[in-house]
Order: structure tokens, then sequence, then C-alpha cells
């Protein structure tokens, strides 16, 4: 995940210490019912379409936002499906930075065409039946996923 100003002025306070991350995830299917997952550069597995929310920004303002810059689609927000955290969602960056995300996950659906990748944060969009799933970079419920 790119760092916003926000972070990036945390850090230079806070060095690479851990820092709880407010997220937010969607949750996006194909007329098939297959699951849409965004592989990032350096990412150890695949991931929803996620990024962190902005100081002042609603959740659902950040999905969207989030969405459409890393599949280059706009979304409609179905619902809310539930917000899961913790240590299970602990990362440490490339560089050293660790993070412990809260996620927001939404379901949502594409407003036109198919999504594709859109810049540096997506090395590749692709959606997987529930049979097929590849490891995944954060352990969301398989239950929140199909």
């Amino acid at each position: 995940m790119a760092s916003s100003p926000y972070i990036r002025a945390l850090r230079a306070r806070i060095g690479r210490g851990l820092v709880l991350l407010p997220s937010v995830a969607a949750v996006i299917h194909d007329p098939d019912g297959r699951l849409l997952l965004q592989r990032k550069p350096g990412a150890e597995g695949w991931s929803l379409p996620a990024g962190g929310i902005e100081p002042g920004e609603s959740p659902e303002d950040a999905l969207r936002r989030e969405v459409l810059e890393e599949i280059g689609r706009a979304v409609r927000t179905a619902r809310l499906l539930d917000v899961v955290g913790g240590k299970a969602y602990r990362h440490s960056d490339p560089n050293g930075d660790r993070v412990e995300y809260t996620v927001v996950l939404f379901r949502c659906t594409l407003k036109h065409g198919p999504a594709h990748p859109t810049g540096p944060e997506t090395r590749a969009l692709r959606f997987f039946a529930r049979d097929a799933m590849p490891p995944l970079a954060l352990p969301y419920p398989d239950a929140l996923l199909f």
C-alpha cells in the first residue's frame, strides 16, 4: 500500500514501529460468483482491492477512492459485511514498517466494464472461484468472501 502524506508524517515521528491503520476492502464478484483479487508488487499473497482511510474520509468514500485507484472502475456499495482486525492482521512491509490493519469490508458491484490494473499498486487482477483461491496476504474469513 502506498503511503499517504498522513502515514509519512506518522512515520517521521515514530519510525518503523507498529501503526494501527484503519482500512477498507471491497468484496466484488463476477456474474459466476468468482471473487476479484489483486496482486500487489512485492506482496506475499493476493488481496482484496483495499487501502487506508484518510483523515476526514468516511469508510465508504475511502472504498470508492481506493477501488477506482486500484482497478480503474467505480463501484456501487451494496452493504457493510464486517470489520476485522487484531494481531492476525499485522504486517511488515519490505522496508520494515509495521502495521496492523483494522479493515471495514464492503460487498460491492462494479458500475460498468471490466476491472483492470491502473497504476503501480496493482500488478494483476483476477477473479477466483472458491475452490481455486490462492494464498491471501491477510486472513479474511472465507464466510465473508463468498
